[in-house]
């Protein structure tokens, strides 16, 4: 792999700390754990792996070219869709850090599979990858299928539009005994919800609560 010489961009995305879009590793010991990274980037809006930087943002440098190498198999042999990278290589201080470019996937849930080979989706909020829940594999389902929907609400289901509306945050199991509906009813109607931009989820205190949405831009 070609070297890139460029020290100042390297230290100016160091500066930007980890975020939504941008991880740092120091090293790559565990194929499954980037494929994880991977899975989380490409189910929300992509981002970068600065490897060889510690989380400190002190340059470590990438010790082999294996490393190159894992990347590829997590992004191929354990990644479902497998996932679409570019990778440079930048020489700072002497020390190689390599960075790993993710696109957000077109083609949702994107599955890391685990040690015993079970596949699990993931999504990045701010600087954590987080297992995905009922919630985002339903909403990801129904953009899949195709467009087109009539919607009628019942007195139950206008009851938790109401209490949303209100900004009181909600867990899934708090919804389902609100609406008294059925679990796979109401994933069905906070997903249509979240795609109409009424309702959004919350990271809080590391649960998602849905809750209503900042923007009412839902889709077309």
């Amino acid at each position: 792999m070609k070297q890139h010489i460029d020290t100042d961009y390297i230290h100016a995305l160091i500066a930007q700390g980890e975020h939504q879009q941008q991880d740092f590793k120091f090293e790559i010991s565990d194929v499954r754990k980037i494929a994880r990274s991977l899975s989380a980037f490409a189910n929300t809006e992509g981002g970068r792996l600065l490897i060889g930087v510690k989380d400190n943002g002190k340059i470590a440098g990438v010790r082999s070219e294996e490393e190159i190498y894992m990347i590829e198999a997590a992004a191929n042999l354990y990644c479902t869709p497998q996932v679409e990278y570019t990778s440079q290589a930048y020489v700072v201080e002497g020390k190689t850090v390599l960075i790993v470019n993710i696109e957000e996937s077109r083609k949702k849930p994107v599955y890391a599979k685990d040690e015993e080979g079970k596949p699990w989706a993931y999504v990045r909020v701010k600087d954590e990858n987080i297992l995905a829940t009922a919630i985002h594999l339903m909403v990801w389902k129904q953009r899949s299928e195709p467009a087109g929907e009539l919607t009628c609400y019942t007195e139950q289901e206008q009851r938790l539009l109401r209490t949303l509306a209100e900004g009181e945050l909600l867990s899934l199991n708090e919804c389902c005994r609100l609406t008294r509906m059925v679990r796979p009813a109401v994933l069905k109607l906070l997903a249509r919800l979240i795609r109409y931009g009424v309702v959004e989820m919350h990271f809080v205190n590391h649960h998602f609560l849905l809750g209503p949405a900042s923007a009412t831009s839902g889709e077309e």
